[in-house]
């Protein structure tokens, strides 16, 4: 048994956010005692203003968010909560197949507090959980390393690499059970959790469980001077576990293009929605998360436009494009 104080405390307060009826409240409270203790042992705040911590790493595609940014998703509350509380309901469910099992964990682009982790770890013997991490970013793995130290978490450690996820050549990797690369932004934006995905899925086991599981983006119209009026979704405009699966990304993938011009003389804007598919019923929606938070274009009238093109893009940024013709 792991008698480190530190340990102990973060274990307090993970325990907590493993409660579905937790609230928003209570869920804040542990995970800003967390950050508290992270960012002593780390000495990293996501708050100070240093170009090391502020600039963001450049990958083969997209980059990695630099310290302070990174540091700071733990603080996205409910992205925290529902991420900790799906990778637990994995092991548990991996446990219950294969009770002797030792289940082991590729985390990549853990970043300078390796959440997914330094909290697991708490709920679980170094017999049954195995991790190895990978960043892209050298500072975030000493910080990491400094967690491993302070915590005694050692024992749970396979690997860690200093590499970019988007090529590395995993060593044995069928050996995994759960892939975690929570690497990504509103509308997938210049992270690369995409890049990551083409590179490491085919490495993994075809059974692997993936955390997220998936990422949708839908498109909508909506009315902004009409709240209570239904939205009209119009189509699911980039499926990423499937587009993935299919092989059918490239630098610039075929445009997927939805009629629009008998339906916008009801609505004044174009939603596009970042839907996070977490694992089994998690699920991060609109504004559950700064993951979420959608992106409006809205639609001058008179809008004489057929058709919404969308476009995603791998160079030169990571991006869905909009247009319309």
């Amino acid at each position: 048994m792991n008698s480190n104080p530190n340990f102990i405390e973060i274990k307090t307060e993970t325990t907590k956010l493993l409660d579905a009826e937790i609230t928003k409240e209570n869920a804040k409270i542990s995970l800003n005692k967390i950050h508290l203790k992270l960012q002593e042992t780390t000495a990293i705040t996501g708050s100070d203003f240093s170009i090391e911590n502020l600039v963001a790493i450049p990958t083969s595609k997209g980059k990695a968010l630099g310290l302070n940014y990174a540091a700071l998703c733990l603080l996205d509350y409910k992205r925290t909560t529902l991420f900790l509380q799906a990778i637990y309901t994995a092991i548990k469910e991996i446990q219950d197949k294969k009770p002797k099992k030792k289940i082991k964990i590729f985390y990549a682009g853990c970043g300078p507090y390796a959440p997914f982790f330094t909290l697991i770890c708490t709920l679980f013997k170094p017999s049954e959980i195995e991790f190895s991490l990978l960043d892209i970013n050298v500072a975030s793995i000493k910080s990491t390393k400094k967690i491993i130290s302070a915590f005694n978490l050692l024992p749970y450690i396979s690997t860690i690499y200093t590499a970019d996820a988007t090529t590395i050549k995993v060593p044995k990797s069928v050996c995994y059970d759960i892939l975690i690369s929570e690497t990504l932004d509103a509308v997938l934006y210049r992270e690369c959790y995409v890049p990551i995905l083409m590179n490491l899925l085919p490495q993994f086991k075809k059974d692997v469980i993936l955390i997220p599981e998936n990422v949708l983006l839908t498109s909508s119209l909506i009315n902004t001077d009409e709240p209570d009026k239904e939205e009209e979704l119009l189509d699911v405009i980039f499926d990423v576990r499937n587009s993935i699966l299919n092989n059918t990304i490239s630098d610039n993938s075929n445009p997927l293009k939805v009629a629009i011009s008998k339906k916008t003389e009801h609505y004044n804007t174009l939603v596009i929605d970042t839907n996070v598919h977490i694992y089994k019923d998690y699920w991060l929606k609109r504004y559950d998360s700064t993951l979420t938070t959608p992106y409006a274009y809205h639609l001058e009238k008179p809008f004489t436009k057929q058709k919404a093109v969308f476009t995603y893009h791998l160079a030169p940024e990571i991006e869905m494009k909009l247009t319309f013709e």
